[in-house]
């Protein structure tokens, strides 16, 4: 903008010049002339055709006198540097005595621009620097601010690494910026995996309190075989039962364990079309025969009823219900199925003992028992329904349980079509 300023300064005093040049020059002395129009810190020069020159320098400028005449024909105006001074220069024709076009030139210093400019620098500098410590101040304030909360994070996942106690950020106010997001992730994280680490105690605690009953079993009467076994056949046979029997519910125990140590999204599911109705008579065949029990399916499904599921978790899940069905009672079995709106139901009944109204919501959980004593002579773990609540739910399916102590249990389940 200085720069701009000063070409058009020297423009507008080039053609006041230049007008009174015209005017003068046949009147006035070329030298007179030239004195009356130097500026006070520059040079006025014309240069005729034939490079001739006169020309007047202010008293401080003496050196602009040796600068070589240049005879120009155009009007020009440019910036020039001798001895590391900066000039402005300017040249527009003038009209000689003689009748000749001659070049009226005008050199003036920028020494005043300049040091506006280095002024100007200065001050910028200076209030750059001065604008600087507030940004410094807040910038340091503002990244404490803002790694406050990792480094609290920092600090309480060590705490957690070298305590091995579960830790949470403390929350100031009720932020919903990021950094106040990323602190109820991280304790939202924390809170699944203290709940996890808790399950995973509890199911240890459980499973090894359940491991240790049939292995007492099996080491008293492995003890009890090695000292008096081969003297009484009866004993002996005795033994060799009940570590059969222990070692059938270990292997059955353990299979279920590992069944519920998977996570529903790991079922691998094998989805196919199936007739419900046959397959539901080819599973009660197949239970009947096996464990030498009367089932008694009734059927209101129409003809070719056909569904997509998993065949054998299915199967499975059946299963678990008839076993439940088969070791709580001694009566016929009955097995119902139909259709409601848009879903079929399998209805499976039993005439036992039933459970007691306050055991119904937790009878899924894992190693609930309703009645230790009676788990003992079934040789239940209390891990089949809960077994069955994980693959109900890997497959997309509803199970309802309806019991009455001293009449029996009833469990439906629901599956859409």
């Amino acid at each position: 903008m200085i720069s701009e300023n000063e070409r058009s300064s020297i423009s507008n005093e080039m053609n006041k010049i230049t007008v009174s040049v015209n005017d003068s020059l046949e009147d006035v002395p070329e030298g007179d002339l030239l004195r009356a129009l130097v500026p006070a810190n520059g040079m006025v020069r014309i240069v005729k055709p034939n490079k001739d020159a006169s020309s007047v320098t202010s008293p401080d400028e003496k050196e602009l006198s040796n600068i070589p005449a240049e005879y120009i024909t155009g009007e020009v105006i440019k910036t020039l540097e001798k001895d590391n001074h900066g000039y402005i220069f300017a040249s527009s024709p003038v009209v000689l005595p003689d009748g000749n076009v001659g070049s009226l030139q005008l050199t003036r210093s920028m020494e005043t621009a300049e040091e506006i400019l280095k002024t100007l620098r200065i001050v910028l500098g200076a209030v750059t620097v001065l604008a600087m410590i507030p940004v410094i101040i807040s910038s340091a304030i503002l990244s404490k601010f803002i790694t406050k909360p990792v480094a609290k994070m920092t600090a309480t996942m060590k705490e957690i690494r070298g305590s091995g106690q579960f830790k949470r950020l403390e929350l100031e106010g009720k932020s919903q910026d990021e950094l106040h997001q990323m602190g109820e992730t991280f304790n939202h994280m924390i809170d699944l995996l203290e709940s996890n680490y808790e399950k995973q105690k509890l199911f240890i605690s459980n499973a090894s309190h359940e491991l240790k009953t049939p292995l007492t079993v099996i080491e008293s009467y492995s003890s009890l075989l090695k000292r008096r076994g081969l003297k009484e056949p009866e004993l002996f046979n005795e033994s060799i039962e009940a570590i059969h029997s222990e070692a059938i519910r270990m292997k059955e125990m353990t299979e279920q364990l590992l069944l519920l140590a998977r996570h529903d999204d790991q079922w691998m599911l094998d989805l196919k079309m199936i007739d419900l109705n046959r397959f539901l008579t080819q599973v009660i065949r197949t239970y009947g025969d096996a464990f030498k029990r009367t089932l008694h399916l009734e059927s209101g499904l129409a003809e070719n009823v056909i569904i997509q599921i998993d065949e054998n978790k299915l199967k499975q899940l059946l299963y678990i219900f008839l076993d439940n069905a088969r070791k709580y009672s001694d009566d016929v079995i009955r097995i119902t199925a139909g259709s409601e709106k848009s879903e079929v139901y399998i209805r499976i009944e039993d005439r036992g003992m039933g459970i007691p109204q306050k055991d119904l919501p937790r009878v899924f959980d894992r190693f609930y028992r309703v009645d230790e004593a009676r788990n003992s002579k079934t040789g239940g773990s209390g891990l089949g329904l809960s077994l069955a609540k994980e693959i109900a739910d890997a497959l997309g399916v509803k199970i309802k349980l309806e019991s009455t102590e001293g009449i029996g249990t009833a469990v439906s389940i629901f599956i859409g079509i």
